[in-house]
């Protein structure tokens, strides 16, 4: 992403159940390399100007191996890769800290393989990524419940939650319950009608969705898709671990 000029109107932030590292680059030349944990709920910010970034966001079972800290650890936290426990994250920061976010893809493509490699455990990543695409929403199939995933991999529900909490940082009910929110978000303005969207996204009726949506949005529906949002917030201040000196994120 690159604005020259704050975007108009409300930035909005979906509730997204994802860890990322962002690079940022602000108008005054200022470079931050950012962990930005699973979000649970949507945030309303004022746009921001002369600022570049490219985000990577991580896959299930990642955020270990590569930050030194479990998924669950940053939930609703931005934090600079420099003060994170993993070694990985400290190289992966001053490989890609002076890079130009717009051309910067290949470099990471280049040097996270390297950084990941004997770090994960392959058969806890399988499991894990495994439970997240069965509940996950896709719009040719409903998505599935936590207990018959958890009979699926041959894994007790209390394992599949500590999967879940360790590699994606929230619950498997609280992760379903986030896509599912995020798919009505993105997909209810191609037409689709309400009931007809909570049964594909695999809610029991429409209301269900709205009392969904309006906990995870902060908004019913017909709220946030006529624009009645709710106030802006802050942006989260990050303090830059060199300079001491703070911006939002």
């Amino acid at each position: 992403m690159s604005f020259a000029e704050p975007p108009d109107g409300t930035f909005v932030q979906l509730p997204d159940a994802v860890t990322k590292v962002v690079l940022r680059v602000t108008g005054d030349g200022r470079r931050d390399v950012l962990a930005v944990g699973p979000r649970v709920r949507a945030t309303y910010h004022e746009g921001k100007g002369h600022i570049t970034c490219v985000e990577l966001r991580l896959a299930p079972g990642t955020a270990l191996p590569l930050l030194g800290v479990a998924a669950a650890g940053l939930v609703g936290r931005v934090v600079p890769l420099d003060r994170l426990p993993g070694r990985a994250a400290h190289r992966f920061a001053r490989e890609v800290r002076w890079l130009d976010p717009l051309v910067a893809l290949p470099r990471i493509a280049e040097v996270l393989p390297g950084l990941l490699a004997g770090q994960a455990d392959p058969a806890r990543t399988e499991l894990l990524r495994a439970g997240v695409d069965a509940l996950s929403v896709r719009m040719d199939r409903a998505p599935a419940r936590v207990r018959e995933v958890a009979h699926e991999l041959a894994v007790s529900e209390r394992q599949l939650r500590n999967l879940f909490t360790e590699g994606v940082g929230v619950s498997p009910k609280h992760y379903a319950r986030i896509d599912r929110v995020r798919t009505v978000a993105i997909r209810a303005g191609s037409g689709t009608r309400w009931s007809e969207l909570a049964a594909a996204t695999g809610y029991f009726d429409q209301s269900h969705m709205t009392t969904d949506f309006r906990t995870l949005m902060g908004v019913p529906p017909r709220s946030y898709f006529t624009g009645r949002l709710p106030a802006t917030t802050p942006c989260q201040a990050v303090r830059h671990p060199v300079t001491g000196s703070t911006a939002g994120t």
